[in-house]
């Protein structure tokens, strides 16, 4: 059974208790790693500047304490491996709607992956319903 790693925690420690509670659940089903949950304004900036983001700080989710947004991969890590991503998202939102509505406090879960724009398949945010 796959579980988080150290790293993995701690970052996912960083974000809303939402998030941290759905992906909890997921890892028991999909091995996955936590890239990050908050940045700081030097590393959202450097996500704009390289293409990673289309926001400059303080605008993402990832900017706030706690961070309204994740961003997890696949493990192993293979960053053209769609596939993987996209099953990982099922598993991901299949935990998502096993949290009963009204601990959901109003929020959607929002995939990156989802995206006409700007296809973002490592995120995922919190969105007011």
């Amino acid at each position: 059974m796959p579980v988080l790693g150290t790293k993995s925690k701690e970052r996912l420690a960083t974000c809303h208790p939402l998030l941290q509670r759905v992906l909890k659940s997921a890892i028991l089903d999909f091995d996955f790693s936590v890239i990050c949950g908050v940045r700081t304004a030097e590393e959202q900036n450097r996500a704009y500047d390289i293409g990673a983001s289309r926001l400059r700080y303080p605008q993402s989710k990832h900017n706030s304490t706690p961070s309204m947004a994740v961003d997890i991969t696949p493990f192993p890590l293979d960053w053209n491996d769609t596939l993987a991503f996209r099953a990982l998202a099922v598993v991901v939102k299949r935990h998502w709607d096993a949290i009963p509505l009204a601990e959901r406090e109003g929020f959607r879960l929002v995939w990156g992956g989802d995206w006409a724009r700007f296809v973002d398949m490592p995120h995922w945010e919190l969105s007011k319903a």
